[in-house]
Order: structure tokens, then C-alpha cells, then sequence
């Protein structure tokens, strides 16, 4: 059966913090006669699905449930899936970009003044703030301590947060709401305004000025509403055609479109800050699962190549991030509530293997090795969580790149010794990534690059991209607000085009 085929203006592929800003920003276009019509691959959830259980929320939230392997099995991916993409399943941190990262990137027509001017713009729109005092949980309170007392001094993350109540449950979306993510803000304003959101649109294929789009039933028994048009397949042409599905989603759609041919740079740049959990055990039980889990970092990029944020992960997931199995590994999560969690990231660089592929069937596929610049990393940022861990008073660290895993207080002093990168082993030890970037780079030309510094693709004015994707290198920092920064230009870009 052919596609029912259907015409608009512009189509946003993906409903993130890249789709869902483009969206907002244009949506004063359609009470100018303009159609705006954003494509979701994921569900829309009604607040009441939002029920914070780990085996409902996983798979209704994330891509392959949260555990998208990368081609070497060495480590997972995490990105969301769903009506506001992944603002729905992080944390809230809202950081403004350092400016030796913009410099660094050195794209023409890309200023570090600017890029901040538009972030401190979302961060007023979605309510970014500090959390009081009062509200600070022991987990974070034992960091703050514990750097102080290692000789490091935390910083306090804004967030964008409203009415926040402490379920700890970020990671499988706010059972309250609190969060302000772009479902809870730009996509619902641009709807106001008459931009079509359909979900459950899974986009096959971008052709010339127009999408090739399957629209997917509603499983039995899962969460989230149906689509808002019927099961079948579409074709969607339009005057301009703008990527928002992320860095692994973006890369992967062009390059099964057959893009690759004509930008050679498409796919590779592929970074991600490889991270792993790091486990301190106290004598008494902390206030860790209660309370928002992530207000303190520790950033040691430009010094150490690493940062250090505070974390409390679900049973479940600080389960499998644990070094062993059997008696001692039980021990540990029987210590669940005296748990004080680390998140240790490396700010790895962009490297030629690193790269975002397809299989035969189209699907994505992500190459990465650790390099030993990221290996030494992880090790000095494992180093300093736990002297900052033994400092706020932890009886026992749990260090995988350690040997032995566990190190006691009375060893507190020999942390250097016992942790090196010759314990770091791939696949063994437990890696995980939700800053996922490249692919698509912003650049000078096709040589080097897949669009320039306002998201259009090389030699195609048509197709732009409004996401991580663009990143030619490494953020160092949570990604969630310099996507919406950039994805503002790419939609004042398109905003002046039409009007000429």
C-alpha cells in the first residue's frame, strides 16, 4: 500500500531539548497561515503513568529499556524515548557551557557570548534554580563535607525544578511533575499555539525535502496514550526538515537515508562521558533514596579530565553497577540505606574509532573503545570519590577499578595504590553513558564537518539538525541546556529564512 501522503511547512523530528525548543520557538509561525508538525518516535504519558517502578518505567521511557549496548558489548547507552524526549528521564542540572569548550570547537559564526545569552534564556523558561538548604538530602550533604575534607570544593547544581516533593525518581520521570523538562513546558506551549505533536512516529527515512514516517499502534498493556494519527505509513513533505532525535537517533537516520555519501564526516565524533557508580557504606543509615538525588558536583575537567556528581540510583541499577557476585555483593546492597553514591564521569575526547554506524536493517550502532586517556581519567576521578567518600566518614568504599573492590577505612590512607588502570577492565567493569554527543557536527564544510554553525547540513538549506549532534567534540558538562541554546539559533535561522 502507498504512503498517505501529507504537506507542512516544517517538520521537527524528535521532541528533546533540541525538537522541543525548535518547536517553541516557531510555533508563532502558524498563527502566520505556517504548519509546524513535530514527529515523536516515543509515547505521550499521562501524569498518573508516572508510577516510578523501575520494570514498568524502563521500557516505556528509554530506548531498549535503558540498555542500549554499544557494538564492543563494553558498555550502555541512555536515551529516552517518549513525549519530551530525554528532559523526561534526566536529572534537571542546567549548566551553562564553560568557554574554553566553545573555543575549543572552533566553529566559524559560533561565539561563546551568544551561546550563553540563550541558555540563561531556557534557564528562566523552565525555572532553573538552587535548591535551599533545607532541602538537601545526606547523600549531598556528605559530599559537600567529604570535599571539603579531601581538599576539593563542590559546586551546587541549578536545577530546573518546580515543585519538587524528593521522590528521587528523576531517571524514570518525575511521578510529580516537578520537572521541567520540554513536556512540560515548550511542547505544551507550542501546542497552545497550534503545533502539531504526533507520537509513536518512528521516521524510516528522509528523502528530498520530506520524511518517510511510520506511525505505530499502541502495544497491549503499555503505558501511554495512543498516537494521534492512525497506524500506517506516511510520507511528510516539507519545506524544511529539522533532526532533533539525538545524537545516536540524528546520525542514524541520515545515514540509512544514504547521507553518508556526500558528508564523509557523518557519524564519527562520537562522545558520550563514560560513567560508572562509586559506592560508600556508613555506619548509620543517610537520607540517599529521599530527596532530589544529583545537587553537587565537583568539576576537575580542565585539571583531571574528569567530574564527580552526586547520584542515588534504584535498586536495580546500583545492583548491576557493583563490582562481584555472591556473599560480598549481597553485603552491599543489604547497606543500601547507608549508601552514599558518587557518579564518575571522564571527559573523553572525540577519536576516529569512536563512531556512530548502521547495520543492514538501518538500525543504530555505536563503536567506542576506551582510550588510555579515558581509562587514566576514570582512575584519578575513582581516587578522588573515595578520599571524599573516607573523608565524610565512610566505613568502606566500593571502587571497581580497585583490587580489592572494597576497600576499608583502616586502607584509606593507600588509595593511590590500590586503585589503577590496570584493574579497569572493559566489559568487566560496569560503564554506562546518558550524555551522548556527535555525529553531526557543526564545522567549516563537508570536509570536516556535517553543518555549519547554525545546524544547517552541508549543501542541503533545507535539512538542519537542533541537537547533541552537533557537538564536534566533548561538553564536559550535562548537555540538556546548550542543546536548547543551539537548537535556538537553528530555529531563528529558519524564523528569518521564511520571512524572506
Amino acid at each position: 500500500m502507498s504512503p498517505l501522503e501529507l504537506t507542512c511547512d516544517v517538520v521537527i523530528v524528535g521532541s528533546g531539548a533540541g525538537g522541543g525548543t525548535v518547536a517553541s520557538e516557531l510555533a508563532p509561525l502558524v498563527a502566520q497561515g505556517r504548519s509546524v508538525l513535530v514527529l515523536e518516535q516515543g509515547p505521550r504519558l499521562a501524569p498518573a503513568e508516572f508510577t516510578g517502578v523501575e520494570l514498568e518505567m524502563a521500557p516505556a521511557l528509554y530506548q531498549d529499556d535503558g540498555g542500549f549496548l554499544t557494538a564492543e558489548g563494553t558498555m550502555t547507552l541512555a536515551f529516552g524515548r517518549a513525549y519530551g524526549g530525554s528532559t523526561v528521564v534526566y536529572t534537571g542540572t542546567s549548566l551553562v557551557v564553560p568557554e574554553r569548550v566553545i573555543r575549543g570547537w572552533a566553529v566559524p559564526g559560533l561565539a561563546h557570548g551568544d551561546v550563553v545569552e540563550r541558555s540563561r534564556k531556557y534557564m528562566q523558561q523552565n525555572n532553573v534554580h538552587l535548591l535551599p538548604p533545607g532541602e538537601i538530602n545526606d547523600n549531598n550533604r556528605l559530599f559537600v563535607e567529604g570535599c571539603r575534607g579531601a581538599g576539593y570544593q563542590a559546586e551546587q547544581f541549578p536545577l530546573n525544578l518546580k515543585g519538587c516533593r524528593g521522590s528521587s525518581l528523576c531517571n524514570l520521570g518525575c511521578p510529580n511533575g516537578a520537572k521541567m523538562g520540554t513536556h512540560q513546558v515548550q511542547l505544551p506551549e507550542a501546542q497552545r499555539q497550534g503545533v502539531e505533536v504526533v507520537t509513536r512516529a518512528e521516521v524510516l527515512r528522509v528523502e528530498e525535502r520530506a520524511l518517510l514516517v511510520r506511525v505505530h499502534e499502541r502495544p497491549a498493556g503499555g503505558k501511554g496514550a495512543p498516537s494521534e494519527w492512525q497506524p500506517g505509513t506516511y510520507r511528510v513533505a516539507a519545506g524544511t526538515v529539522v533532526l532533533a532525535g539525538g545524537s545516536i537517533g540524528s546520525s542514524a537516520l541520515l545515514l540509512r537515508s544514504g547521507f553518508g555519501r556526500h558528508l564523509p564526516r557523518l557519524g564519527q565524533g562520537f562522545t558520550c562521558h563514560p560513567a560508572h557508580i562509586l559506592v560508600g557504606e556508613h555506619e548509620r543509615p543517610i537520607t540517599n533514596d529521599v530527596g532530589h538525588p544529583k545537587s553537587y558536583y565537583l568539576d576537575r575537567a580542565e585539571q583531571e579530565g574528569f567530574v564527580l556528581e552526586t547520584c542515588m540510583y534504584f535498586p536495580f541499577t546500583t545492583a548491576k553497577n557493583m563490582t562481584g557476585f555472591g556473599a560480598s555483593h549481597s553485603a552491599m546492597m543489604h547497606a543500601f540505606p547507608r549508601q552514599q553514591q558518587i557518579l564518575v564521569l571522564a571527559c573523553d575526547k572525540a577519536v576516529l574509532q569512536n563512531r556512530i554506524a548502521v547495520d543492514r536493517a538501518g538500525r543504530p550502532v555505536v563503536h567506542y573503545e576506551f582510550t588510555p586517556a579515558v581509562i587514566e581519567s576514570m582512575v584519578r576521578a575513582t581516587r578522588a570519590a573515595a578520599k571524599i567518600f573516607f573523608a565524610a566518614g565512610a566505613v568502606r568504599v566500593h571502587a571497581p577499578s580497585a583490587d580489592p573492590p572494597y576497600i576499608e577505612r583502616k586502607d584509606a590512607a593507600r588509595t593511590e595504590e590500590l586503585i589503577q588502570a590496570r584493574h579497569f577492565s572493559p566489559g568487566k567493569t560496569t560503564v554506562s553513558a546518558a550524555h551522548l554527543m556527535g555525529g553531526c557536527a557543526m564545522g567549516r564544510s563537508a570536509a570536516d564537518s556535517v553543518t555549519d554553525a547554525w545546524g544547517r547540513v552541508h549543501g542541503l538549506p533545507w535539512l538542519r539538525v537542533a541537537d547533541s549532534s552537533l557537538f564536534p567534540d566533548s561538553l564536559e558538562i550535562n548537555p540538556y541546556v546548550t542543546i536548547m541554546a543551539l537548537a535556538d539559533r537553528v530555529a531563528e535561522k529558519i524564523v528569518q529564512e521564511l520571512k524572506a
